[in-house]
């Protein structure tokens, strides 16, 4: 099997270039290697590799400077999903495409379920739901949403704070903010179980849109008190402890581009499905913590 994975340089996408090779050949792009700005590049580059299954791990993720960079996030969130699953639609294959909590407005009390209603709020959300619109014309489709994505890797939360409890002597938190920080090596373990699905199950027909989060919530506050607490029982050197982070309102730290309030998912569909059991955000946190420890 040929597997195109976009976005290999990303979180999501590096930990899925390890996890897939087992499952065939896996050509793994960024964006030297294909311009997700030029649909006609993506559409000849497909013609020439012919791959069995299409992921979509590629994206324009800088949500405040979307704000001001439009044309290009509209070209990588909206335009490239749709070349992609064009050629996915002539080639018969299937196609993974990611998305984001960001489609919604945060305002729903409950986790969102699937079927709610997307309201996005900033450029960023306007153009990752136009992204999923367009790959929804194919009938073979996963859309997997996740957020507040971590690893060991690349820029997230969990990284930041390690970095900051390290220079900074106190941190003001957003603690109006709820979500389930979600690690890249699980959303990787997903894909490989849907596409062992898809591989085991040639008749395989609930094709859709799914969240996927780790089980448990918390906010941006607990979350970071959370990550300071366990580096330094691991042994890191910190200039601060979680005493000296303080928790603030998401009015007293104003953004070019609005975050959701609620960004929690119902995973209830994607567990069922696919017979997934997820494990906790704090388990998964604690093992990133350690690997990037080792890396300091």
């Amino acid at each position: 099997m040929k597997i195109l994975l976009t976005g290999k340089d990303g979180q999501v996408g590096f930990a899925l270039h390890k996890k897939l090779a087992s499952l065939g050949e896996v050509i793994a792009t960024d964006r030297n290697d294909l311009n997700l700005e030029n649909s006609d590049a993506i559409r000849v580059f497909i013609e020439k590799i012919k791959p069995d299954i299409i992921i979509n791990a590629a994206a324009y993720t800088d949500v405040d400077k979307a704000e001001t960079e439009i044309e290009l996030a509209h070209k990588v969130n909206t335009e490239a999903p749709k070349a992609l699953t064009e050629k996915a639609s002539q080639l018969d294959i299937p196609i993974i495409h990611f998305s984001t909590d960001y489609v919604f407005d945060g305002l729903k009390n409950e986790p969102y379920l699937e079927t709610d209603k997307a309201n996005p709020q900033s450029v960023y959300g306007q153009t990752k739901w136009q992204g999923e619109e367009a790959v929804r014309q194919y009938k073979k489709h996963i859309i997997l949403r996740a957020s507040w994505v971590f690893s060991s890797r690349g820029q997230n939360f969990l990284k930041k704070i390690l970095k900051l409890i390290q220079e900074k002597t106190s941190l003001n938190i957003v603690s109006d903010q709820k979500g389930s920080p979600t690690s890249a090596d699980v959303i990787a373990d997903v894909i490989y179980k849907i596409v062992k699905t898809f591989l085991n199950n040639p008749n395989f027909k609930d094709f859709g849109t799914y969240h996927v989060a780790l089980e448990g919530e918390t906010d941006w506050y607990q979350y970071a008190c959370f990550i300071t607490n366990e580096a330094i029982r691991l042994g890191l050197k910190t200039t601060m402890t979680s005493q000296d982070i303080k928790a603030i309102s998401n009015d007293a730290y104003p953004t070019k581009a609005a975050r959701p309030i609620n960004s929690r998912l119902d995973t209830t569909k994607i567990k069922k499905t696919f017979m997934l059991k997820l494990p906790s955000w704090e388990e998964e946190a604690t093992a990133v913590i350690k690997i990037a420890l080792s890396d300091i």
